[in-house]
């Protein structure tokens, strides 16, 4: 899959899983949601109960900004399988920047749950340096090609 099938197929899901690292280099994953504009997808904390505190993901990405996100799709029919994943850097944006206004706008857009409840964030922003993707295709080698 090139870069712009696997950005269409990332901006056309629904959910995805933000990876990042802590700065002993342990991984963290997390489902998200998000909306991309351009090259930047953009999710924030919504107001779901968590596990208290600062949050990891938060810590993660100001220790380190090299972050991916993956959407999937599986099938029992494996001809059906498919991946997309972005690679990029993150920052926690400011909370009354107009960046995060509109970041908020777009996710508020896009999940009708966020309609009466908006997130208070903070908002994440993920330059996405790299879309790359997978697709199952007949004789490949697996699914596993990534």
């Amino acid at each position: 899959m090139d870069s712009e099938a696997a950005r269409g197929r990332f901006a056309d899901s629904r959910s995805a899983r933000l990876a990042s690292a802590a700065p002993s280099g342990q991984p963290h994953l997390v489902p998200i949601v998000f909306a991309v504009v351009g090259d930047v997808i953009y999710t924030a904390v919504d107001a779901k109960p968590k596990s208290g505190g600062k949050l990891r993901r938060l810590a993660n990405i100001e220790a380190n900004p090299q972050v991916s996100v993956l959407v999937d799709h599986y099938d029992d029919d494996w001809d059906q399988l498919w991946w997309a994943r972005a690679d990029g850097t993150a920052r926690v944006l400011e909370p009354t920047s107009n960046e995060s206004a509109a970041a908020i706008t777009a996710l508020t857009a896009r999940y009708r749950q966020y309609e009466a409840d908006p997130p208070p964030g903070p908002v994440v922003a993920i330059t996405a340096q790299r879309w790359s993707g997978w697709t199952f295709r007949a004789g490949a080698a697996g699914p596993d090609r990534g």
